[in-house]
């Protein structure tokens, strides 16, 4: 505790919280930044989720707020679980001075949000519902001064760089300003360049212990990825785990099946409401499940003590991707385990991976017996693709419309279609010899 008072100083409000929570030692990012930021410098934070940088900026943002008088400080971060869980901690940190910290986001309803924006004295937002009030005037950004991008490099990988550097706009141009990012990319330099005064960089080592965490890869047959995957989790020794997927429809297909043969898990993409993605988060983070199926993009920034093992049963496309995915577990001097399934659709992306700095080790794949699949998406939709692309015409391919058949239509010419074929032959009455055209018209006759 001696070094938290001396970095934040003894009438810090930040030090009953952080008695409160029994934090025993400053991390790297806390010794190098909290002193600058305190100093009202600008800084660029390299630093990973888990390095405690949410009570880094939370130093600077409590420092500067005062009850009362309009929003003083505005975090941009690039999903609505960080948000959410942003707010939550620096609501604690904020509560000996009273201040009023309030979540923006998507995916809830608006006017709650408009009427907490009255009394707000500290705003954690995501960049499309912060622009959403700024467009209805719903939000005061002209008294900001402590403006910080969290995550910045994940931001801007999901588009939002016209947004956040609209929303930057919007605030003084006289404010102090912290970005704290993964990696430091082309699109980071031009942010700081741009939106900074004269920043200093700090950098964190790695939060993830490389000597506790163990990686390993199986190379699998595509029909028998999900089999091994239940395998491994019925036989490995776990805490929480969390599943990684590229895909919503994998999420869910994971989920799904993994109930179907006993094993409870809970799904995590952009497809839930907001209300639905905080309940699973939160039944996660008590251990009622400790199994969590998700997406990057709906798991980016969750802060999850307690995670033994890591599956990627879709293998990541970058290898930014893939630190963030394990940098989940072997925290604070424990241990913990990645495993890779990979398959044929996964050598692509996993290629890459094994050119980063990892040591990955191959393990073959034990005997497995094929497990039992119940929810097949992909099988169900080939067979809806099958159907609305088949002719009723028997013979014809897939998707060829009736209409090119019309003689003289404009996708083929009349004179292109052979008329030397010869006549169609009619069946014939056995007894008189006649086609049924002829018999037709001598009944006529008769009558």
């Amino acid at each position: 505790m001696n070094r938290f008072e001396q970095l934040l100083g003894p009438d810090s409000p930040l030090l009953k919280t952080i008695r409160a929570r029994n934090f025993q030692e400053p991390t790297e990012i806390q010794e190098k930044a909290i002193p600058l930021i305190l100093e009202g410098k600008d800084v660029i934070g390299g630093a990973a989720t888990g390095s405690g940088k949410t009570l880094v900026f939370a130093a600077g943002l409590i420092k500067n707020a005062t009850r009362g008088h309009g929003i003083k400080g505005l975090v941009l971060t690039p999903t609505r679980e960080l948000a959410e869980q942003i707010s939550k901690e620096v609501s604690q940190f904020a509560e000996p001075k009273g201040l009023e910290v309030v979540a923006i986001y998507g995916g809830v309803s608006f006017e709650p949000q408009v009427r907490n924006l009255e009394t707000a004295d500290i705003v954690i937002g995501t960049p499309g519902r912060i622009l959403d009030h700024i467009n209805k005037r719903s939000i005061n950004l002209s008294h900001i001064n402590t403006l910080v991008l969290d995550e910045a490099d994940r931001m801007l990988d999901m588009g939002f760089r016209d947004d956040v550097v609209r929303i930057i706009s919007e605030c003084p141009t006289e404010r102090q300003t912290l970005l704290f990012s993964a990696t430091i990319s082309p699109d980071i330099s031009f942010l700081s360049k741009r939106h900074m005064r004269d920043p200093i960089e700090v950098n964190a080592e790695a939060y993830v212990d490389p000597t506790k965490l163990e990686q390993i890869y199986y190379d699998v047959d595509n029909n028998l990825k999900y089999s091994l995957l239940k395998h491994l989790l019925e036989s490995e020794r776990s805490n929480l785990v969390m599943i990684f997927c590229n895909t919503r429809k994998n999420v869910d297909f994971v989920v799904k099946n993994l109930k179907f043969n006993g094993i409870n898990s809970v799904p995590l993409h952009g497809g839930f409401s907001q209300e639905k993605r905080n309940k699973m988060i939160a039944d996660f983070h008590a251990k009622n499940v400790h199994i969590l199926v998700a997406t990057d993009v709906a798991a980016r920034g969750l802060d999850i003590k307690g995670v033994s093992h890591i599956y990627n049963y879709d293998a990541p496309k970058s290898i930014e991707e893939y630190t963030h995915r394990i940098g989940r577990t072997a925290r604070a001097g424990k241990e913990g385990k990645v495993i890779n399934l990979v398959s044929s659709r996964d050598y692509e992306n996993f290629q890459e991976i094994m050119m980063g700095d990892f040591n990955i080790k191959k393990e073959e794949t034990p005997f497995i017996e094929r497990a039992k699949i119940r929810w097949m998406p992909e099988k169900r939709e080939e067979r809806m693709d099958r159907r609305q692309g088949r002719s009723f015409g028997r013979g014809r391919p897939f998707g060829r419309s009736d209409s090119k058949r019309s003689y003289g239509s404009k996708n083929r010419p009349a004179s292109s279609y052979r008329t030397d074929r010869p006549a169609r032959s009619h069946s014939r009455n056995r007894s008189t010899g006649q086609s049924r055209g002829q018999a037709r018209r001598e009944r006529r006759r008769q009558y």
